[in-house]
């Protein structure tokens, strides 16, 4: 029965496939593959399942059933068992042909593809010779290691190709997963899965009152904004992670390539030359900055810490803290590291004994910049702070608004501070960063009426609603902290509103802390909740944010035009020069000051080049100037009125010895640094013809002045000069004629300068004698004709007796008195004594001058010892002591001048001049004048423009 219809089947079968005969196409039955067909036709040889038979038209199957038919009559072949029996071998074979025939086409196939893919690719790859420093050399290298075409005749063949198929068992596992993933409660859910959620709660709780639905969804979707905004965290974190990572290997140098200066570094140093620069022609400064401004206490310095994400800033309980400007560079960088502008320290700020130190400096340098009588400072301390994933911005802390001054500060505080704030606020491109306590009435506060008056459409203000967790816990309604933030409770404007915490009060926190605490305030805070806030509004993290996006907005904006108006400046400041100094070159303060130093170096490095005969002359006209009064009154003078020779030499030896102990050398020291002075200041204020300028000369002054002050003469100079001039004086021994003549020369000089001095107080005690009274028309005063007459009375005792001493006795001015009351004279006896004095001093100085010409002839018997001879000549060998004593001094100072205190001064110099170099106050008050003013406004114009450019072409670039 079943081969009966199996029979019956091959026979329709058959029919079928005889009527098509001579038409090119397949049957359906022969597209399938090769088990396709045992299955589907149950006498086929391979076919061992019995299955009723499809309505399928099919043709015999050979390997020739690829060609076009003919229309011939088949020959009645009955089909069955045999007959598939004795072909089924043939067919076998034809079929394993014809995959040996595909394996060989995929491989062929494939092989082109490859390469051709491969060609493609290598066409579409851009050129990287410009950005070969980002590769590793040895990437470059590749072609040289690598043999691609060995490579494509290694492509593998048709089986291992297979073996590279995907599996489709884990896809399917895979997909599984994600589709667990994406189920509900899971923790990677995505915002449309927590809208389908959403829609399934509304389902399950479709009985609950429709105000319950929405607060369920409203916690529903805080819990989905907190979650996401944890992803974001967790990813920023990474994030910064590798971009330090990234940073590091650029400090190390591992490109070896030199990093470019980071764009708010640049505008950074623009903000600080503008600091320094006074505008003569009214130039403002108007580049963006954010100032942050707010009451006292309200919080400003914790906003700023949290921005910098670390507590840099000295803290005080309800103290004034911030005394002056703190301007902040907040820049990326691979460590959390602090430093200023004229220092090169840095200060880890993930070390707390690096941080106490900051603070430590930033308190110091703002109670030096405050002056004596004032409480703050428009100084500002420019810091800068550099870590991973800060906010690129400038930020500028300035001195809380207060209502009231209290004791202790000065009078004008209020004053100053308003002025301060103003002064930054009132550039039209400056962000203002309003900072409000949450936790006080906002009637209380004064600087929402100043930034009012400032920005009156709040184009460019962000206000800022501190310690919110206060205020919600003691706000009896929170729709006033929404009234707050929407600024509904005062006039203020502004472009955006912010609510943050920045702690708990408690000054020891870490910034992470704080973090923590402030997430952890708002996703249990009734003002998210509610929709009072929304989540852009709140936490530090948005609000830095906010601010670094709308600070490099304003900067974009405006930096082009500020660019203009310094390039503008630049062309007013150098037409004004060159139509007032066309023949100068533009140097600055600083340059000048280098100038001047060369100058003054070179001037001192002259006192080398003096000659030692020179110094020693000096030395020796000025050292007998200063003792030649002591010598004449106090040795000389007393020891010629002795009666013999022996007790002359006694005199003068115990009166020189008492000199020399005491007086003598300190008098040749002072005598010796005086003359440095002077040729110091000879050669300091000396004019050079035309090269001299006389705008160096009161900082030469002031120079010379402060090395004088601070130059001291070497203290064992007077201790070896002692003994060098007791061992001069001490020697007797006269060895030539010249040194004789010499002597008695010396002599002559100083007694003559003195008879002179004596002639001229002479004549203004008696007055001019008769010619000039007959040539020139004056006449005696009543005194002088006293003085006169008793000048004539006193000459004549001194005829009398030659050998007078040098003493009145009494009976002698009485007797002079009386003389001179018989002739209507009256005279004081005190008068009388002192005229003597000068009478005598001048008789005394003629007959020294008498004696110097007899001892001319004098020497043989001083060789002699003055042995049989009536001649006494120990006052010219007293005046050759003195001499040689000068010589010796001389020359015993112009060593130390020129081996010591001739470098000690020129060190002093140097100093004076490195003291004077950082002193920038000094350099003002000693380099002034409109030509020193143009040049050094115009460096700084130049200078702010180049980096201006410098700045915008960069910015360009980022973009």
């Amino acid at each position: 029965m079943w081969r009966t219809r199996a029979a019956a089947a091959c026979v329709i079968c058959r029919s079928l496939a005889s009527s098509s005969y001579g038409i090119k196409r397949k049957s359906q039955l022969q597209n399938l593959h090769l088990v396709s067909r045992s299955i589907h036709h149950p006498y086929y040889p391979s076919s061992k399942l019995q299955r009723s038979p499809l309505r399928i038209s099919i043709q015999q199957f050979s390997s020739l059933n690829r060609l076009p038919l003919h229309k011939t009559k088949l020959l009645n072949v009955k089909h069955g068992y045999q007959s598939h029996r004795n072909f089924w071998l043939a067919r076998l074979a034809s079929r394993l042909l014809k995959v040996r025939y595909l394996i060989l086409g995929s491989a062929v196939g494939g092989g082109y593809t490859a390469k051709k893919t491969y060609e493609q690719w290598k066409d579409m790859m851009p050129d990287l010779e410009d950005y070969k420093w980002i590769v590793p050399d040895f990437i470059w290298e590749l072609d040289e290691l690598v043999d691609f075409e060995k490579l494509l005749k290694a492509l593998p063949d048709a089986d291992d190709l297979a073996k590279l198929l995907p599996d489709f068992d884990k896809i399917g596992e895979s997909l599984t997963s994600l589709k667990g993933f994406l189920s509900p409660g899971s923790p990677g859910e995505t915002a449309f899965r927590a809208t389908d959620q959403g829609y399934d709660s509304d389902k399950q709780f479709k009985k609950v009152s429709d105000k319950e639905k929405i607060d369920q969804l409203q916690e529903e979707l805080l819990r989905t904004q907190l979650k996401y905004q944890r992803m974001l965290e967790r990813l920023e974190k990474e994030n910064k992670e590798l971009r330090k990572l990234v940073l590091q290997r650029d400090d190390k140098g591992i490109h070896q390539r030199k990093l470019k200066k980071s764009l708010i570094d640049m505008y950074s140093e623009v903000l600080d030359i503008l600091s320094d620069y006074d505008a003569s022609y009214n130039t403002q400064d108007h580049l963006p900055r954010v100032v942050v401004v707010g009451d006292q206490s309200a919080g400003k310095t914790s906003v700023l810490e949290m921005i910098a994400q670390a507590r840099i800033f000295p803290r005080g309980s309800g103290e004034m803290m911030t005394r002056s400007p703190v301007k902040v560079t907040l820049s990326e960088g691979p460590h959390h590291v602090a430093l200023f502008k004229d220092s090169s320290r840095e200060f880890d700020l993930t070390k707390e004994e690096d941080l106490a130190a900051l603070r430590n400096e930033i308190e110091i340098r703002m109670r030096n910049s405050v002056k004596e009588g004032c409480t703050v400072s428009t100084e500002t301390i420019s810091l800068s702070v550099k870590g991973p994933g800060l906010q690129r911005m400038v930020l500028v802390d300035l001195p809380g608004v207060i209502s009231t001054v209290t004791s202790g500060m000065a009078p004008d505080t209020k004053e100053t501070i308003f002025s301060i704030s103003k002064a930054y606020m009132q550039n039209p491109n400056a962000i203002i960063l309003c900072i409000q306590d949450g936790s006080v009435d906002a009637e209380r506060s004064i600087v929402t009426d100043l930034v009012s008056q400032m920005d009156p459409q709040g184009k460019r203000t962000i206000f800022v609603l501190t310690k919110v967790d206060l205020a919600e816990k003691n706000v009896a309604s929170p729709n006033r902290i929404q009234q707050i933030i929407e600024g509904k409770l005062f006039p203020m404007k502004a472009l955006g509103y912010f609510a943050v915490v920045t702690g708990k009060g408690n000054s020891s926190e870490s910034i992470e802390s704080i973090k923590e605490y402030e997430e952890e305030f708002f996703q249990n805070s009734k003002l998210l909740k509610t929709s009072m806030l929304k989540a852009h509004q709140v936490t530090t993290k948005n609000l830095s944010l906010a601010v670094s996006d709308c600070f490099w907005k304003m900067v974009r904006e405006s930096v082009e035009q500020q660019a203009d108006a310094f390039k503008a400046t630049r062309f007013n400041l150098e037409t004004e020069w060159k139509n007032n100094y066309p023949r100068l070159r533009e140097l600055d303060r600083n340059e000048l000051f280098e100038k001047a130093k060369n100058e003054i170096l070179d001037e001192v490095i002259s006192l080398t080049q003096v000659t030692p005969k020179h110094w020693e002359e000096m030395l020796e006209k000025t050292l007998w100037e200063r003792v030649s009064t002591h010598v004449i009154e106090n040795i000389y003078l007393p020891a010629a009125q002795t009666a013999n020779s022996g007790t002359f030499n006694t005199t003068v030896d115990i009166k020189l010895k008492q000199w020399t102990d005491k007086q003598l050398p300190n008098k040749a020291v002072e005598v010796a640094w005086e003359t440095l002075q002077e040729e110091f200041s000879r050669f300091m204020t000396e004019k050079k013809g035309k090269e001299h300028d006389d705008i160096f000369d009161k900082l030469k002054q002031a120079v010379k002045e402060e090395t004088i002050k601070r130059h001291k003469w070497n203290e064992r100079a007077e201790d070896s000069l002692r003994v060098i001039q007791h061992n001069a004086l001490e020697d007797r021994s006269i060895s030539d004629k010249q040194q004789w003549d010499a002597a008695i020369h010396f002599m002559e000089e100083t007694l003559q300068s003195r008879l002179k001095d004596t002639e001229s107080v002479i004549e203004d005690m008696v007055g001019p004698g008769w010619k000039k009274r007959w040539l020139y028309w004056v006449g005696r005063t009543k005194e002088q004709n006293i003085r006169n007459e008793t000048k004539n009375e006193l000459e004549k005792l001194i005829k009398c007796n030659e050998d007078h001493p040098a003493y009145l006795a009494n009976d002698e001015v009485t007797t002079v008195r009386k003389n001179l009351e018989a002739r209507g004279v009256a005279v004081d006896p005190c008068l009388i004594k002192d005229t003597w004095h000068q009478i005598y001093r001048r008789y005394f100085l003629k007959s020294a001058l008498n004696h110097c010409n007899l001892c001319r002839r004098g020497f043989y018997y001083y060789q002699r010892h003055f042995v049989d001879s009536e001649l006494e000549c120990n006052d010219i060998v007293l005046f050759w002591r003195i001499q040689r004593m000068l010589a010796i001094t001389a020359n015993t100072l112009r060593q130390q001048l020129t081996n010591t205190e001739v470098r000690r001064l020129e060190k002093n110099v140097k100093e004076v001049l490195e003291d004077f170099a950082e002193d920038n106050e000094k350099k003002v008050m000693l380099l002034t004048g409109k030509r020193v003013q143009l040049a050094e406004d115009l460096k700084k114009v130049r200078e702010i423009q180049e980096k201006l450019e410098a700045f915008i072409e960069a910015l360009h670039q980022e973009k």
